[in-house]
């Protein structure tokens, strides 16, 4: 089943847009996009191939983790991790 799952990082200064691009480019061979521009967190939202939620969530929690260190992002803890099937989103 395929997921659409959201993870957020949060941490003490505020992100550049340059970061931010740096993580989008990162994110991108997972069908990625990346948000945190002038905030004080940078998240991602990726498209994960996954048995369940919990799966789901496990993968996309560890891409985001190599795509913030291929950034060069802080190493800051996931604060945020949600996950949508593509059943759910077709329900709404």
């Amino acid at each position: 089943m395929r997921w659409s799952v959201s993870v957020v990082a949060e941490g003490d200064r505020e992100m550049s847009r340059e970061e931010i691009v740096e993580l989008a480019d990162a994110v991108a061979a997972s069908g990625g996009i990346a948000s945190g521009i002038g905030t004080n967190r940078y998240g991602a939202q990726l498209l994960i191939d996954a048995e369940d939620r919990d799966s789901a969530v496990a993968r996309a929690t560890e891409e985001f983790t190599r795509a913030a260190a291929q950034a060069g992002l802080p190493a800051w803890p996931v604060t945020q991790a949600a996950a949508l099937s593509e059943d759910e989103e077709e329900d709404e």
